[in-house]
């Protein structure tokens, strides 16, 4: 027996629960969970087979092949919109539910080199139409440990394609009003090009592969987003 975290639309599916047990019944793959699911739950296997829900075994995307121990943290990731890192790092990289101050995390980066000196900012905010809807306000919600893990890649990522001195990512989480602060990212390079490269791809890739959702209130009802334009 082992228990499936949910998030996002599967939660909704799953009349709301946030994890569900399944007995793997011997198997002991994702691909074996998998057929599990199109016998209990086909409208969650349904997503998993058009690519559009991932399986992450212990904070890792996992493939059929992958090998489900006793113990191991498994979830059903849908569309997206990891040790302890050094602690000097640990502020360039959170998920909190509290607003940031976008003065004071320019001046934490620009805290960490006198040789900064172009630096490039993305700024999201909640608005208040989306996709031909009105939308009254949002709700973000994350898995905690491997959205961390991501953006904490994506950091060092940056850090290692561009030519930029440092990176900064913070996202929130939970109950948003509209004209609210949602994200915030900033790449500081010596000279403005790296900046910019390193900022637009830094929020493109966040916007890939970290697992956070969003769910809009809009006048038909709340409705989760599968994509981040």
């Amino acid at each position: 027996m082992i228990t499936l975290k949910l998030f996002g639309l599967l939660k909704t599916l799953a009349r709301n629960q946030s994890e569900v047990n399944v007995a793997l019944n011997g198997g002991r793959t994702v691909g074996e969970l998998i057929g599990l699911l199109d016998k209990d739950y086909p409208e969650m296997a349904e997503l998993v087979h058009k690519k559009k829900v991932l399986i992450s075994v212990n904070l890792e995307v996992a493939h059929p092949d992958t090998v489900i121990n006793e113990g191991d943290e498994v979830a059903l990731l849908p569309p997206f919109a990891g040790g302890a890192p050094p602690e000097s790092d640990a502020m360039l990289v959170r998920v909190q539910r509290e607003d940031f101050s976008i003065d004071a995390e320019l001046a934490r980066v620009r805290a960490r080199s006198t040789r900064i000196g172009g630096i490039a900012v993305f700024l999201g905010t909640a608005r208040d139409r989306s996709k031909g809807r009105d939308v009254s306000g949002i709700k973000f919600e994350y898995y905690e440990g491997m959205a961390q893990k991501k953006l904490r890649e994506i950091r060092e990522r940056a850090l290692k394609d561009f030519d930029v001195i440092e990176v900064l990512l913070v996202h929130r989480y939970g109950d948003i009003q509209v004209g609210e602060n949602i994200v915030l990212v900033i790449a500081a390079a010596e000279h403005r090009a790296e900046a910019f490269r390193a900022c637009k791809w830094s929020i493109d890739e966040l916007k890939q592969i970290t697992p956070i959702w969003k769910l809009e209130s809009t006048p038909e009802g709340e409705v989760w987003v599968e994509e981040h334009p």
